[in-house]
């Protein structure tokens, strides 16, 4: 049954009421709009199939150090200090190997940071235990409850473009229209943890993608394809779907200034694994030029998708276009994939497993075994303790892998 495999995708019950969003019990909901009641979601649109389209912000965790004096253009930031680890983060805040590259979070008051361990002591010398935030499900919580799920949604009467926007500048904020609850063929139209934790990784890593050519498979509402152009100079943003297409080309438009300030630009395409070529007829919306095409093999060096595994067939068509691209370029390329193992409950087993990503496993496994062709595959899982710049629960279920795809020698 395919809804084994849509992992960690909630499953609803119908709901009574009229006037909220209707799911049925093959409806799935992503965890970072699940804990955000309906009436704090603002409804902007119907989509191309009749589907409610909501937009969200999601906020960019940058020091006003770091975003220098271009308005919040941050490819040259300089270090402050060690950025703080956002709770439901994992390790510690910067990987292993790498340098911190200068990123820094807005880190929020908070005695047991920088005042030393002194501050974590009461006045009798004992340690002084910091309590977790308060519950969702309590009555009447105080402050802003779970830091660490879920994006700001606007409501009605705020307005981002304008003076009252919750941010000062604009270059804090990725504005994404997405839907909620959907089918399991559609759940590329809403924006999923392992999305955030792709985006996380891509601003750590720029030194991977300035100004590089990239491209995104199975690029849902197009958020990772988003970050990666404030230091790419091209980023080819492809999934299939004419209605999936043209959400994320709307996504883009909203933060085309992000792209402009860094000199990149975003190209939403067509990318259809099951076929072998690419479209290029001009009457085909998202179809591509000869010209683009050429681009893409000639100058791409980084693949990069996320939560695209949940179905093996899927994830089957995925690997062979990862491995057909990868000999079709012209320079060596390195694949960044981020999934999220999910845990679900299988009448066949009659027990718990994980058989979307035991089967990506097996994947990454076999590529790495590949005899033939010109190239040689090296995969390694990527440490999930960079710095956390976008507000989401980073769980230990969230994996990125890199794949180097080299000649062989």
């Amino acid at each position: 049954m395919l809804g084994e495999h849509a992992a960690g995708m909630v499953q609803l019950a119908p709901t009574p009421a009229m006037d909220e969003v209707t799911f049925r019990s093959d409806t799935v909901l992503s965890d970072v709009h699940l804990y955000t009641p309906n009436q704090r979601h603002l409804m902007v649109r119907l989509n191309g199939v009749g589907q409610p389209v909501f937009l969200s912000q999601f906020q960019l965790l940058w020091s006003q150090e770091a975003s220098g004096t271009r308005g919040g253009d941050h490819r040259d930031p300089r270090p402050e200090e060690p950025p703080l680890a956002r709770p439901g983060s994992t390790g510690s805040s910067l990987g292993s190997g790498h340098s911190s590259e200068g990123l820094s979070i807005q880190a929020e008051a908070d005695s047991t940071g920088q005042e030393g361990v002194g501050a974590l002591l009461d006045e009798d010398g004992d340690l002084d235990v910091v309590r977790r935030p308060q519950a969702t499900s309590d009555p009447d919580p105080t402050g802003f409850p779970r830091l660490k799920v879920h994006p700001m949604i606007l409501t009605q009467d705020e307005d981002v473009t304008g003076d009252d926007a919750p941010e000062s500048s604009p270059h804090s904020v990725i504005r994404i229209e997405h839907t909620m609850a959907t089918p399991l063929e559609d759940v590329g139209k809403q924006v999923w943890r392992g999305a955030l934790l792709l985006a996380d990784y891509i601003l750590f890593r720029r030194d991977l993608f300035q100004g590089r050519t990239v491209l995104e498979l199975g690029a849902g509402t197009g958020l990772a394809s988003i970050v990666a152009a404030t230091m790419a100079h091209t980023v080819y943003c492809t999934d299939v779907g004419t209605d999936l297409l043209a959400m994320c080309q709307r996504n883009v438009a909203l933060n085309s200034h992000l792209a402009d300030a860094a000199g990149g630009v975003v190209k939403v395409r067509e990318l259809d694994w099951l076929q072998d070529d690419l479209c290029t007829d001009p009457k085909v919306p998202f179809s591509w030029s000869e010209e683009e095409v050429s681009d893409l093999y000639d100058r791409t060096t980084v693949l990069f998708a996320a939560e695209v595994f949940y179905d093996d067939d899927l994830t089957d068509a995925l690997f062979k276009t990862l491995s057909q691209l990868a000999h079709r370029l012209k320079n060596a390329c390195t694949a960044i994939l981020s999934v999220e193992k999910r845990f679900n409950f299988t009448l066949r087993h009659l027990d718990v497993t994980c058989e979307a990503y035991d089967h990506f496993r097996s994947s990454l496994h076999a590529l790495e075994k590949l005899a033939k062709g010109r190239l040689r595959f090296t995969v390694e899982p990527v440490e999930a303790s960079f710095p956390q710049l976008l507000v989401y629960e980073r769980i230990r279920q969230l994996e990125l892998w890199k794949i180097v795809a080299e000649p062989v020698t």
